[in-house]
């Protein structure tokens, strides 16, 4: 890096590139320096975000005016981008999935083993996640993990704009979208994944799942997977237990933390907040470790062996 500020430049504005740009645009360490996206809307969005950033004429002019390129464009093209961010010397911060064909992702980690890289699952830096890791030494030892997301319909109410690739069988679906972060958190505590059984069920034509059902294990720790759309009278709902061999853990719609007490009730975290609202501070981590990692330092984001190990085991389920 060239100064103490991170100059970021984003490809993608669609959900997920609009929130970590607003993220960015408060965050005192980050520069915005350029966005591309190739969409007509996405012009008036940036306008509507800020007038200090205009819409850059392609992927190569962002790339080189950013020190951190952020990819959060649709799965099938994360590859190509994060290649021309490498191999311009760039840090590159991918969107999950990873990919969306294994094979090719396989040899881009592979590719890039030494590099400056690494893919945006949250957990890293939630404070949700950190209150768990504070409970975690009085559950005893990991003997199992419950992972339970059901929703009311997919894509989730808020994603609709991106219903067109989000509700395909390709590239969309909750397990990609939404079941990764679990599998990852499930990682992080246990070890490698490992996919044992699975079964999934798909409407007619193209569409993506409309209920998982999954064994694995991370490292020697069982995990027990269950995901379904219609389920729920809520937009969504997810569940991750932990249970050790002296109690349990769980987290609760993405940001609550809760520890089983004697009395068999669920105790949540005193400063438990709602996950829209925990969010920026989650995002704020998460820029903080990007600029970490652009100056080549170590951190605690996801690694692209992470990432594709969750994305092996994601797509293991899918094509069971």
């Amino acid at each position: 890096m060239t100064s103490d500020r991170l100059k970021l430049g984003i490809i993608g504005l669609g959900i997920m590139g609009e929130r970590l740009m607003r993220a960015a645009l408060a965050h005192p360490g980050t520069d915005v320096v350029a966005v591309w996206d190739p969409s007509d809307a996405a012009v008036g969005r940036l306008a509507g975000i800020t007038g200090d950033v205009t819409m850059s004429g392609s992927v190569e002019q962002v790339i080189a005016a950013a020190e951190a390129v952020y990819v959060a464009s649709p799965p099938d093209s994360h590859i190509a981008l994060g290649q021309a961010a490498l191999a311009a010397g760039k840090a590159l911060f991918l969107e999950k999935p990873l990919a969306s064909d294994v094979p090719a992702a396989r040899a881009f980690v592979a590719g890039a083993q030494g590099q400056r890289a690494a893919v945006n699952f949250p957990m890293a830096s939630s404070p949700t996640i950190a209150q768990l890791r504070r409970w975690r030494p009085e559950i005893g030892r990991i003997e199992r993990i419950e992972i339970r997301a059901e929703f009311a319909g997919w894509p989730r109410g808020w994603q609709k704009g991106a219903a067109s690739w989000l509700s395909k069988r390709a590239d969309g679906g909750f397990t990609r979208e939404v079941v990764s972060h679990f599998l990852f958190l499930a990682q992080r505590w246990g070890g490698p994944l490992r996919l044992a059984e699975a079964s999934v069920t798909y409407p007619e034509g193209d569409g993506s799942e409309t209920a998982i059902a999954a064994r694995l294990w991370a490292g020697d720790v069982p995990v027990a997977l269950t995901g379904s759309v219609g389920t729920t009278r809520a937009d969504e709902h997810n569940l991750t237990t932990i249970i050790g061999s002296k109690g349990q853990l769980r987290l609760r719609d993405w940001s609550y933390a809760e520890k089983l007490e004697a009395d068999g009730q669920w105790r949540t975290a005193p400063d438990a907040m709602p996950n829209a609202e925990m969010r920026p501070l989650t995002l704020a981590g998460q820029l903080d470790k990007l600029a970490a990692l652009a100056r080549g330092e170590e951190t605690e984001l996801a690694s692209l062996a992470e990432a594709l190990s969750v994305m092996e085991a994601v797509e293991g389920i899918l094509a069971s």
